[in-house]
Parts: C-alpha cells; sequence; structure tokens
C-alpha cells in the first residue's frame, strides 16, 4: 500500500510529526533533567536473564499508542489548548491527590514535575479516542447516551466519596467534592460526556496499570489499580473538555484586532 494513502487513512498530516517529535523531545528532556529516576530504572536489569523478558513491553505499548493516537488529525490550534488545560489540571489533581496522600510516589515529591507532562499527553490521546468514539455513535445514540449518564456519574460520585472519606477533612477534598458535582449536575452535552469519560477511563487503566504495578506511585488502599483511579481518569478528561469549552467560549468574547479597529470606526 502507498505509504500516502496510509498516513491519509491514519489523518496524519505535518503537523502530526510536529507534536511527535515534541513528545519525543519532552521524554528526552526529563530523562536527562531526572537522570537519576532513569538509573533507578536502568539498574533493576538483571545480567542473567534474557533482556527481552525484562523490557516492559506495557509501557512501551502505552507509549506506542499514545504517539499513534495524538498524531491522528491534529489541529495544532485547538491541541495547544488542550495542551494548556492539561497542564494546569494535572498539577492541580496531582497537588491534591499527593498533599492528602491520597496516592504517593516512590521519589515522595508532592507532587513530582516529571509527571505533569504526562497529562497533556493523555488529554491529546483522549482527545482523538473520543473523536473515534464519536464516530461510531452519533447523534442517534445521545437519548441512550443521556441515560447512560445518569447511571454513571452518580455512580462515580458514591466511589469518589468512599475513596477520599479519609481525607473528608481537608479543604483539598472538600474543593474536589464541589467541583466534581458542579459538573454532574451541570451537563452541556451528555453524549460527549460519556463519549470523554470512557475514553479518558479506557486510557487511564492502562496507565495506572503501569504506575501501581511498577510502584511508580500507590493509593492509600495498595490496589494495583483501584477501580476508581482508573474512572477518575474519565472524570478528569470531562473536567478538561468543560474548562476547554468554557475558555474558547471566553477567547470567542475577546475583539480581535479587526472587530477592535471596527468598533473605534
Amino acid at each position: 500500500m502507498n505509504l500516502s494513502v496510509i498516513t491519509k487513512a491514519l489523518g496524519w498530516n505535518r503537523s502530526s510529526y510536529l507534536l511527535l517529535s515534541t513528545f519525543v523531545a519532552l521524554v528526552f528532556v526529563i530523562v536527562v533533567v531526572w537522570w537519576p529516576l532513569a538509573e533507578d530504572y536502568l539498574v533493576t536489569f538483571n545480567p542473567n536473564y534474557p533482556l527481552w523478558m525484562q523490557i516492559d513491553w506495557l509501557l512501551i505499548g502505552v507509549f506506542l499508542a499514545m504517539s499513534l493516537l495524538i498524531m491522528a488529525r491534529p489541529d495544532l490550534k485547538s491541541d495547544a489548548l488542550i495542551v494548556g488545560v492539561g497542564l494546569a489540571g494535572g498539577l492541580v489533581i496531582e497537588s491534591w491527590g499527593t498533599q492528602t496522600n491520597l496516592w504517593t510516589y516512590y521519589t515522595n515529591e508532592r507532587p513530582p514535575l516529571w509527571i505533569i507532562p504526562a497529562w497533556p499527553i493523555a488529554s491529546l490521546a483522549i482527545d482523538r479516542l473520543t473523536r473515534l468514539l464519536g464516530r461510531m455513535f452519533d447523534e442517534r445514540y445521545t437519548h441512550s447516551l443521556a441515560v447512560l449518564y445518569w447511571m454513571i456519574f452518580p455512580t462515580f460520585y458514591a466511589l469518589l466519596l468512599n475513596f477520599v472519606w479519609p481525607t473528608l477533612d481537608k479543604s483539598l477534598t472538600i474543593g474536589a467534592l464541589a467541583v466534581c458535582a458542579l459538573l454532574m449536575v451541570t451537563p452541556t452535552d451528555y453524549r460527549l460526556a460519556v463519549l470523554t469519560f470512557a475514553a479518558g477511563a479506557g486510557l487511564g487503566y492502562f496507565l495506572e496499570l503501569w504506575g501501581t504495578t511498577r510502584e511508580c506511585w500507590i493509593y492509600y488502599t495498595h490496589e494495583t489499580p483501584p477501580l476508581f483511579a482508573v474512572l477518575a481518569h474519565g472524570l478528569a478528561a470531562v473536567a478538561f473538555w468543560r474548562v476547554g469549552r468554557l475558555t474558547q467560549a471566553g477567547l470567542k468574547k475577546i475583539p480581535g484586532p479587526e472587530r477592535a479597529q471596527r468598533k473605534r470606526i
């Protein structure tokens, strides 16, 4: 098959290679800046065992999957917003979880800065997954997904309450509960909310499975991983999507140079 046909089917363009290059460069920078972490990982290799048995195939699989996803039909303008929201949102979530000891990283940083870039990369991958699901479940499924919405989100909130109960005296937890409740009772698009939640939870499962089984981070329940953590990626994806929409709406209200010139005239 012709290479151009393959790239067209995958939705690759010049921006795709720019995103991939940025992703690889970011990983390189993290390895260089936090080299002691890479050394800790490399010393786990045992020369007495075959190399293929010690390669982290799950990590490679997740890395390749996210690389291919972020390259699919990119739009640098909208992607820049996704990255910005992902960075800010990831920092807030990691600060809440590590400060309240709901989860702990093996470096004991609260939060570790090297994990923050993973959030916008995951956000881009979730955006692509959501688009794919959107083509599979179009507007004809809106009513069914609206019903599913009111089954999924209250159930998740019950899991959330149960999971964070030991930290209910913390202001950060109270704030997280309030934000989650506000998100759930003010849906803007049932269909996209459910699809975004599904995409986030789907990718979140593999991220959490890798992180908890490799003891990169561990939850206070010591589950590998807890169901709540997997589904929390879904809610985080919905929150980032909603913040992105609000930001876009706000930016549209800011007069551009042409509109400002018309007003002066």
